[in-house]
């Protein structure tokens, strides 16, 4: 008689490990961890890059790190490539760094899937 027993890691090979995340949902939105490149020759949304506090989303902006222009410009490459209002991204943390830490208000669920499809 068979007996019912969890799947052995062996058994679940072919099955792909769940990914880290490079953001996290909350109650009003999400927090989307990102590694910024200024003065790049081509913005946009790059890659995710592995760092010492978990992955990032890399982003490259044109823009100077000065006076918060590379600040502004990740908020508005982020909200682009989601298809969402500017004004719902804003920096949370890390202003004066190259990892920073967005903040996109709306749905989770919505935001999530869209961060998924990057």
């Amino acid at each position: 008689m068979k007996q019912d027993r969890p799947l052995a890691a062996a058994e679940n090979a072919d099955q792909p490990a769940a990914q880290p995340r490079f953001w996290r949902g909350l109650p009003d939105g999400v927090s989307v961890a990102v590694k910024v490149q200024p003065r790049a020759k081509r913005a946009g949304v790059q890659d995710v890059v592995d760092s010492a506090d978990g992955p990032r989303l890399r982003i490259a902006v044109n823009d100077p790190p000065e006076d918060g222009k590379a600040n502004r410009a990740v908020c508005i490459i982020l909200a682009d490539a989601l298809n969402v209002p500017r004004g719902t991204v804003a920096v949370a943390a890390g202003a004066a760094a190259r990892e920073k830490r967005l903040m996109i208000k709306g749905d989770p669920i919505i935001l999530g899937e869209k961060l998924a499809a990057l």
